[in-house]
């Protein structure tokens, strides 16, 4: 079960991967996630925690396994439209966020230009 499957509340969603014991996901919890719904990109894709099993999880919407944590994945109705693996500081974390939602944001600009994001 990818945790995908779930129908969101929203058109969009940040899902993010995480594990009790995470240093990581704890850093992230302390620097990101007390403002994270007040942002822009908070309000176009909230965000909703999956505890990953061991082995991680693969298939449904995903375009390929999760295996570690944190790893951040952005879903548009249902499917994977990007993903952020692991956390370095907030920094990181904002950048490549801003280039997963500009996707959702403006998709014909990104088809047009074949840029992938992942």
């Amino acid at each position: 079960m990818s945790g995908l499957l779930s129908a969101p509340a929203f058109a969009a969603e940040l899902v993010m991967y995480t594990r009790n014991g995470c240093p990581f996901c704890v850093r992230f919890e302390r620097e990101v996630a007390p403002v994270y719904a007040k942002t822009p990109e908070g309000k176009v894709a909230p965000l909703r925690r999956i505890e990953l099993p061991a082995g991680g999880v693969r298939g449904g919407e995903l375009r390929e396994p999760v295996i570690a944590t944190p790893t951040f994945v952005l879903v548009e109705d249902g499917r994977e439209v990007g993903r952020i693996t692991g956390y370095l500081n907030d920094d990181m974390f904002w950048g490549l966020l801003g280039r997963l939602v500009a996707v959702i944001e403006n998709p014909e600009q990104v088809q047009r230009s074949g840029a992938q994001t992942q």
